[in-house]
């Protein structure tokens, strides 16, 4: 698909393009799924999502960011395929009962969006950290709730010219923690359990 139009700005910058190419690749959305976003913000998260699931539930709860993902989603509607949902509303309050997958794009209340993850048993859960002390407090709560499958952290560095040569500048890094909410989901099959930080496993002793 062609890049998406971001021609509206929310003053909090949209999620980048590459760090949404890994968690569009995590959540794995097909035509069947209802996705759901906590911070949708300039909307490119939810843009991305409502050309590859069924149905898309946007909460953001400053109304002035709703109204910006709203003006983006209209310049890109002809790839929209998907029934778009916008709600101004502070999470967990307005998220669905039957969401399929799930991003959340902040940290504020994250806990209590996650305990709704785990009652509604949602499959596929991204969640988004830039600061290392919320990180680590994201993973022990992914963890112990259960949803813990991995958490990843990267950085992208873009080029530029300097004195006729190529040098980078870095963006800030990105902790992404993965995880879910169906039962079993951290069983590996066969009785083997999938380690919760995504590091190898133990069976009978035996390092894997």
């Amino acid at each position: 698909m062609p890049p998406i139009a971001l021609p509206h700005d929310a003053k909090a910058g949209p999620t980048k393009s590459e760090v949404r190419a890994v968690v569009r690749s995590k959540l794995a959305l097909s035509a069947d799924d209802h996705f759901a976003e906590v911070g949708s913000c300039t909307g490119a998260v939810t843009i991305e999502a409502a050309q590859r699931a069924g149905r898309v539930t946007a909460i953001e709860r400053k109304a002035e960011r709703l109204e910006t993902t709203e003006k983006n989603l209209a310049a890109n509607e002809d790839s929209i395929r998907a029934a778009v949902e916008l709600r101004n509303a502070e999470a967990p309050e307005g998220l669905p009962d039957d969401a399929d997958a799930l991003f959340l794009g902040g940290s504020r209340n994250f806990e209590a969006v996650l305990d709704h993850a785990v009652e509604t048993e949602i499959d596929r859960i991204v969640m988004n950290v830039s600061r290392l002390e919320v990180a680590g407090k994201a993973t022990e709560a992914f963890r112990e709730r259960g949803l813990l499958e991995e958490v990843v952290q990267f950085q992208v560095s873009h080029g530029y010219e300097l004195a006729g040569a190529t040098s980078f500048d870095s963006d800030n890094p990105v902790y992404m923690l993965v995880g879910s909410a169906t039962p079993d989901a951290n069983d590996g099959g066969d009785g083997e359990t999938v380690a919760a930080d995504g590091g190898p496993t133990r069976t009978g002793g035996v390092e894997r």
